[in-house]
């Protein structure tokens, strides 16, 4: 595990013990504490502990004896700190590793035929990163890789001219038209094409220009301007004479390829008002909507620039559901606010039986994906005219209809995944079974296998999705090597140093958010509702909870699950008296009622927040409000806190990016963010905001004490603060930077899949083959939902009924009787 290290002592080399002695040292040395510790982990009872919990437990016993310090500043303490799974002094095949940990689970049962997915083969020959802090610019790396291709020999570049001959959009010709028949009469048409246009003044129309430009077989595409023509031409003389990875990459990112995009997200109620908050619908919804408008605007500068007249279009495929009242999901084509030609297009899940009416959760719709995907198809087709340029999956049950799409339509596909629960929920593969009936991880984890694989390029928020931390397995690491027992095993699912990876961070919509301190533009007509809001006494099912006094408010706002660790926050509060004296505290998230939710782990936060606030006496400075729908009223909702010299809190176990950091930072709230996930990387430390483990709680609300604390013997600190947070936001998270980079990329990997199609064949095969054998059989197991009203209000019934009697029996019946009168309860 440890390198061989060598020092120079009285004129000789000698060479230092490695890591395995080191250890077989030390437990001699220190062989009953050694004891007394695997005890104490033995004592915890699962089998197979998180890294956290094994330092905690060390921590925990040197507050308890001194002689535990030498066993943390010892080679043991050393190997623990820098061990992301297991300390293994004898070397393992990957398989060897998996069977030993399926056995941990499954006592001593050993299968000797047990499938093992390995996609390692199949990219062998492909260009691979080699650096980890490489990771996550692969169209850098591609670049490099492809200008070197091209420049192997004389006929290297003719898969370049190939692609410029084929390229068109529908039945139009760009770039290249069949006066130029071979490799050799390209760089003389260009340079015909140069002498001309170098004549003329830069801002000369293409128009005036193009039956010159076509009799050198030049088509549009080139530029709308002389000037911008002659740029062009003379990127590509440069690559035939002399490929330049930056040139080729600006180059490729210049031709006009996309003109159509597809983004899918089925899961969730996917509209533009009335949704959020509601199950299963949050920050993606607000990432895409965002995202079109950013992708939109600059597909439009682009095809201006290259002298087309296209006008492009941009769908967002979704569910559509018929019984879901007080929203538009029921509609089948809703133009999207702030565009030209984006559409929401909605299609509904079916089955033999007739369209699913009613909402299901997302880890109930496997069933209906592969219909779905044909549905899709068809209509996609009908409204584009067309196959799309681009395909853009989204989540799991997004990318896998992206992957069934661009199989079938052979069109570019780009994953963008969210989160992946894999990482959200500790031990879900080695435990599947366990959560199988609740979240059919065997089929989402099958899908995430196929989509990534599947896909052309990745886009990730931030480094820490990938490659994650010291501390922390990355999201897409996680799923290189892992068992699900009884299912498969699998010894090379992803490869995070394939070229395919890329960190392309959003921002925040800024007509939406923006700093407090824009007077001119902030919307005060909303700020007697946001006073109801936060500091009304009226009890009731949009807020309960009571603000005594005008003291800082730390507020914080996600959806009411497990991960997001709302509760969490609550708890950390409830805990730190002074806390307490220096701030109030106000949560928006989920519904307030139990018997309103559908979701079953919301339903189980809501219980647990309740009992905390009975369990801390949070009557006076404590707000939960229900979960808000209306952006632009959040938006100033995070001005309306930083006026008061509030701050914003992301308590999340994990938070794959964090979009609601990037917005409160952008309107200049101090932020507090989980280390867990992407906030490490938009905040800097101490500078720009403070990271927070919320498996610490306990340090965590003495952060926030601290900083609290310092504002009030330095009132410049808080604006300190605030300013450095929005400078890292317009230096690295905008939409604007995002957009250019989606389209560069998208130009890049459309060359690559050309010019590498053959490469790639296997492995679709091979993702076929386990699609049918594998993932449809699976499918199989997960129920179909039921639109049986009679049935479901039966359920609904007897469950709210169970929930009460749960809350009465969590909380006493005096709180329960409090808790009736808020919510109007009989």
């Amino acid at each position: 595990m440890a390198g061989v290290e060598v020092y120079k002592q009285q004129g000789k080399m000698n060479r230092l013990s490695s890591m395995k002695e080191s250890m077989h040292d030390s437990i001699g040395e220190h062989r009953n504490l050694f004891v007394s510790l695997l005890m104490k982990y033995v004592e915890k009872g699962p089998t197979i502990l998180q890294p956290h919990e094994l330092l905690d437990q060390l921590t925990d016993c040197i507050a308890e004896s001194v002689d535990y310090e030498r066993l943390k500043d010892g080679p043991f303490g050393r190997v623990l700190q820098c061990s992301q799974e297991a300390i293994v002094f004898e070397e393992l095949t990957v398989s060897e590793y998996l069977e030993f940990k399926e056995q941990l689970t499954n006592g001593h049962e050993k299968d000797n035929f047990v499938l093992e997915l390995d996609f390692e083969p199949f990219n062998a020959e492909l260009p691979r990163l080699q650096r980890p802090a490489s990771v996550g610019n692969g169209v850098q790396f591609l670049n490099r890789h492809l200008s070197s291709r091209l420049f192997r020999g004389s006929d290297s570049m003719q898969p370049l001219f190939e692609f410029l001959k084929i390229h068109r959009n529908r039945d139009e010709v760009l770039m290249v038209n069949d006066r130029i028949q071979s490799l050799e009469q390209l760089p003389r048409a260009l340079l015909k094409a140069e002498d001309m246009l170098q004549k003329l003044p830069e801002d000369t129309p293409y128009k005036a220009v193009a039956p010159k430009l076509q009799e050198f077989g030049l088509e549009k595409g080139w530029g709308n301007t002389a000037g911008r023509m002659l740029e062009m031409m003379h990127m590509l003389l440069e690559i035939l004479q002399a490929p330049d990875p930056a040139i080729l990459e600006k180059f490729l990112g210049r031709i006009p390829m996309v003109f159509s995009v597809v983004i899918l997200s089925p899961h969730g109620y996917f509209g533009q008002a009335g949704v959020l908050g509601l199950p299963d619908t949050g920050g993606q919804i607000v990432y895409i909507l965002d995202q079109v408008k950013a992708l939109e605007a600059e597909m439009l500068l682009k095809i201006k620039e290259q002298g087309l007249e296209v006008v492009p279009r941009i769908l967002v495929v979704t569910r559509l559901i018929p019984d879901s009242p007080g929203t538009s999901c029921s509609k089948r084509l809703e133009k999207i606010h702030g565009t030209q030609n984006c559409h929401i297009l909605r299609v509904p899940f079916r089955t033999e039986d007739g369209v699913l009416r009613k909402w299901i959760s997302r880890f109930d719709v496997y069933p209906y994906l592969e219909k779905f995907t044909e549905d899709v198809s068809t209509e996609i087709r009908a409204e584009l005219g067309g196959k799309p340029d681009l395909l853009i999956g989204n989540y799991t049950d997004g990318n896998l209809v992206a992957s069934l799409l661009a199989h079938k339509l052979g069109v570019t596909q780009c994953n963008i995944a969210h989160a992946l629960e894999k990482t959200k929920y500790p031990e879900s593969a080695i435990f599947w079974k366990k959560f199988e009936e609740k979240y059919h991880f065997s089929c989402q984890f099958t899908a995430d296998l196929i989509a990534m694989n599947h896909a052309d390029f990745i886009i990730t928020s931030t480094y820490q999705e990938i490659m994650g931390s010291q501390d922390v397995v990355g999201q897409y690491e996680s799923h290189s090597a892992f068992t699900m027992p009884g299912l498969y095993r699998v010894v090379k699912g992803i490869d995070v140093f394939d070229p395919k990876f890329n960190i392309v961070s959003p921002g925040a919509d800024m007509d939406i958010y923006f700093p407090f301190t824009d007077k001119e533009r902030r919307l005060t007509a909303l700020h007697p509702t946001i006073e109801e809001l936060l500091y009304s006494e009226e009890q009731n099912d949009v807020h309960i909870g009571v603000l005594k006094n005008r003291k800082p408010i730390i507020f914080s706002m996600a959806r009411l699950d497990k991960v997001k660790n709302m509760t969490g926050l609550c708890e950390m509060y409830g805990k730190n008296k002074r806390l307490q004296e220096l701030a109030n505290l106000v949560l928006v998230a989920g519904d307030i009622d139990p018997t309103k939710s559908k979701d079953r782990e919301e339903v189980k936060e809501i219980h647990r927040m309740h009992e905390l606030i009975e369990q801390y006496g949070l009557h006076d400075n404590f707000r939960w409000i229900q979960a808000q729908r209306n952006r632009v009223r959040t938006g100033e909702l995070y001005r309306y806190i930083a006026d008061s010299g509030g701050v914003f809190v992301q308590p999340a176990l994990y938070e794959a990016f964090g979009l609601t950091v990037v917005e409160a930072m952008t309107c200049g709230l101090p932020t507090f963010a989980t280390l867990h996930g992407g906030p490490l990387e938009i905040i800097e430390h101490g500078k720009s905001g403070f990271h927070i483990d919320p498996y610490h709680g306990d340090e965590a609300s003495e952060t926030l004490v601290n900083f609290f604390e310092r504002c009030l013997a330095d009132k410049s600190y808080w604006k300190t603060i605030s300013w450095a947070g929005l400078e890292r936001i317009y230096s690295r998270f905008t939409w604007k930077l995002y957009a250019e980079r989606l389209m560069t990329l998208a130009g890049v990997y459309s060359f690559w899949k050309y010019v590498s199609k053959l490469s790639r064949r296997e492995t679709r095969r091979y993702l076929e083959m386990f699609y049918i054998l594998k993932f449809r059989e699976l499918v199989k197991t997960v129920p179909l939902s039921s639109d049986d009203v009679e049935v479901e209000e039966k359920q609904e019934k007897r469950n709210a009924m169970q929930q009460m009697a749960s809350l009465q029996d969590g909380i006493g019946s005096e709180s329960f009787r409090r808790f009736q009168v808020h919510v109007g309860g009989d």
